[in-house]
């Protein structure tokens, strides 16, 4: 597995991620294309045998003094392997801000205790966050 940038090429691939590892909450076509375009967003994939097996998005703020982890997925042929945290972790190097933030959904108890163990605490809840009324966790990372 390694882990290299992404472009607008990438488009089907992440589309087809994003529906596997979201469902209802993944991201539209307009916010892949966004997302894949932005000039300031960090874009990396995880790729095995030249397949995208994982991605992350994040948003460096330095002018606010910290990052967005917007958002992160491996494929779930994949997960429990390490590829989210080594996702994670390739991001946060490049963000270059001194703390960085995302949201998970509160039930997301894997997700939860990677960033955990990654040094994420919790910092805040947003009320009905997603779009079937879940809350979110917002945690956060000093760097």
């Amino acid at each position: 597995m390694e882990i290299i940038k992404t472009s607008i090429l990438d488009l089907n691939a992440l589309r087809k991620l994003e529906q596997e590892s979201f469902g209802k909450d993944a991201w539209s076509l307009f916010d892949l294309i966004a997302v894949l375009t932005f000039p300031e967003v960090i874009r990396l994939k995880a790729v095995e045998d030249s397949q995208m097996i994982g991605f992350v998005a994040g948003d460096p703020r330095p002018s606010d003094g910290w990052g967005w982890i917007a958002t992160i997925a491996v494929d779930p042929r994949y997960r429990q392997k390490g590829i989210g945290r080594a996702l994670l972790q390739a991001c946060e190097k490049i963000l270059g801000v001194p703390r960085v933030r995302l949201t998970v959904r509160i039930s997301n108890h894997a997700a939860i205790a990677m960033y955990g163990k990654a040094g994420y605490a919790t910092t805040d809840i947003w009320k009905a966050y997603y779009h079937n009324g879940e809350d979110g966790m917002v945690m956060e990372k000093e760097l």
